[in-house]
């Protein structure tokens, strides 16, 4: 692992009520090239187009995918990945968003902050996620 991951835990453990299987962590300890990104939305990164659905699943998915490209085009792997803002506009929509996200962060344990908010900058988004990645020295 890239960086020292301060109390690791799964989302199984702590909200054993929700069908959830994150791996978070509550503290990062990272030393190198910070990559901070935008908030992901569920559209195209060279288009700016919206997917084609209002599922909150299909758009984690998208989300996510950006993500991953986002830190791999700035030299970096999703490893590297040490925090996350989580923005939905539905809390009904909440597990299956971290299901989802989850899938894409497994083995990782980044910090995480979900938050539910009265809309996205675009009505037909459900979610939009922040990161934070940091390129260790010795990488």
């Amino acid at each position: 692992m890239s960086h020292t991951r301060i109390r690791k835990f799964n989302t199984k453990d702590t909200y054993p009520e929700q069908k959830l299987d994150n791996d978070l962590c509550q503290a990062v300890v990272a030393r190198g090239t910070t990559i901070f990104l935008r908030g992901q939305c569920p559209q195209d990164l060279d288009t700016a187009e919206n997917i084609a659905s209002h599922d909150p699943v299909e758009q984690t998915h998208k989300v996510m995918q950006n993500i991953k490209q986002l830190i791999e085009e700035a030299g970096g792997k999703m490893e590297h990945l040490c925090k996350v803002v989580v923005y939905l506009t539905d809390v009904r929509h909440r597990e299956a968003v971290y299901r989802t996200m989850g899938e894409y962060i497994k083995g990782v344990h980044p910090v995480s902050t979900g938050v539910v908010v009265s809309c996205l900058a675009r009505p037909e988004w459900l979610v939009e996620i922040d990161g934070t990645a940091v390129i260790p020295d010795e990488h």
